[in-house]
């Protein structure tokens, strides 16, 4: 890790690094963002790999980790759900935060905030009383399978009463997936949403990515707290495409652009949003800790 001091935010860039990214980044897609997050100051970073012992994300790691960016694709299945859970809890106790890029929406941490968020939702509908008896009956989907555009969105809940007068709340728990994309490497036109949020400190109003892989609406998620940025692209697709949950104590941010045969984190936009995200997110979590 970079030379840490008192008020480093300290980030790990966590990356399964695929072959195919060696298309586009002579040293992996991680090892970029975290070269260029290590040239910032007040920054502490460091770089892991799915192949590294632990998974890369040992107990000592994640405890001197303020917060965790993830790159995951053709690897997604081999991260275990007790894995994700357990940084869930970080995430909702404000030990970490999480910023999860492109193809990452199915991995298995996002997947887990996800669900606690999808839940935590459908228990505010409640009142006081009856989130005391109330308990859940959590749907997952069908695992990584793609949703079509004609399908029911989720997360969705019903509530029902039982006799004794207990609630059950059966909760779909959202695919985090969308029925359409396009990796043809066509440009997408980024419009920055909330202008005044610390994440678009810097962006433009509008840039162009000129090679990214295209995903298109509705992403099956909860819906954000805040979405500062949105894409879109020249045959009409559009996406949700900078967007932020608060999980528990914690947040999540989504940042949708990429595709790991493409340079998308070479460019300066999308890695001064990363910069910003950590700088936001990591400072909220050291005062957490």
């Amino acid at each position: 890790m970079a030379e840490d001091s008192p008020r480093s935010v300290r980030v790990v860039v966590w990356d399964e690094q695929q072959p195919a990214q060696k298309q586009a980044y002579e040293n992996f897609l991680g090892n970029a963002i975290a070269d260029f997050l290590k040239r910032r100051p007040g920054l502490a970073v460091k770089s892991v790999r799915l192949d590294d012992p632990d998974q890369g994300l040992s107990k000592e790691t994640l405890d001197a980790c303020d917060v965790l960016i993830w790159w995951g694709h053709v690897r997604q299945r081999e991260i275990k759900r007790e894995t994700g859970q357990q940084l869930v809890e970080r995430i909702k106790q404000g030990q970490l935060s999480l910023i999860s890029l492109h193809s990452a929406h199915w991995s298995v941490p996002f997947i887990e905030a996800m669900n606690e968020r999808a839940i935590a939702d459908a228990f505010a509908t409640l009142t006081p009383d009856e989130r005391n008896v109330a308990k859940v009956e959590a749907i997952r989907p069908e695992q990584y399978s793609q949703p079509r555009r004609e399908d029911v969105l989720t997360p969705s809940f019903e509530k029902v009463v039982q006799p004794d007068g207990s609630i059950v709340l059966k909760v779909k728990l959202p695919n985090c997936c969308f029925p359409a994309y396009r990796s043809d490497g066509k440009p997408s036109h980024v419009r920055t949403l909330l202008a005044e949020h610390p994440i678009a400190r810097g962006i433009p109003a509008q840039f162009d990515i000129p090679h990214t892989e295209m995903y298109d609406e509705p992403f099956h998620v909860p819906a954000p707290d805040e979405v500062i940025f949105e894409e879109r692209w020249d045959a009409g697709e559009r996406f949700r495409s900078g967007a932020v949950w608060k999980i528990g104590l914690g947040r999540l941010f989504y940042f949708r652009p990429g595709h790991e045969t493409f340079d998308v984190y070479k460019q300066p936009e999308t890695l001064q949003i990363l910069e910003n995200a950590v700088r936001w997110m990591g400072a909220q979590t050291k005062e957490k800790r």
